[in-house]
C-alpha cells in the first residue's frame, strides 16, 4: 500500500509522520471511545491544506468514496493533546451516520515524526 503521511506545521517545519509506522506503533495502546464532539478537526479545514488554494469537487468526491470505503472496526490514532493523527475519514463517517463517539487510541507521548522540512511531494510514498 502506497505510503501515507500525517502532517503538521511546526517552527522547525513541516513534521510528517508515516502513518503505516503510526498505526504499528499505536496497535498496543488501550482503545477508548471518544465522543465526535471532543474531535476539533471536523470543525477546522482538514483536507484543504493549502490556503491559497480551494479544495475542487472532484476532491470532495473521492473524500467521499474513501469515507464510504473505509472501516470503523480499526481504531483512529489521537495525538497526546487529542488531534487526529489517523482516522479522519472514519470520523466522517461515524458522523455520517449519525454515531455520537468513535473508537480511538491515543499516545501519551507524540512519537517523533519521520521528516522535518520536506513538502509532502519531497517525501518518499514507495513502499
Amino acid at each position: 500500500m502506497r505510503a501515507q503521511y500525517h502532517f503538521r506545521q511546526s517552527p522547525q517545519g513541516l513534521r510528517a509522520w508515516n502513518v503505516h509506522r503510526l498505526v504499528a506503533i499505536s496497535s498496543t495502546l488501550p482503545r477508548e471511545r471518544v465522543p465526535l464532539s471532543a474531535i476539533r478537526e471536523l470543525d477546522e479545514p482538514y483536507w484543504d491544506g493549502d490556503p491559497t488554494k480551494s479544495i475542487t469537487c472532484r476532491q470532495i468526491v473521492d473524500h467521499a468514496r474513501l469515507i464510504r470505503d473505509c472501516d470503523l472496526g480499526f481504531p483512529v490514532i489521537l495525538s497526546s493533546n487529542g488531534r487526529v493523527m489517523d482516522g479522519m475519514h472514519r470520523i466522517c463517517k461515524a458522523l455520517l451516520e449519525g454515531l455520537t463517539d468513535i473508537e480511538a487510541v491515543r499516545f501519551l507521548h507524540d512519537p517523533e515524526p519521520d521528516y522535518v522540512g520536506l513538502r509532502p511531494d519531497d517525501l518518499p510514498y514507495d513502499d
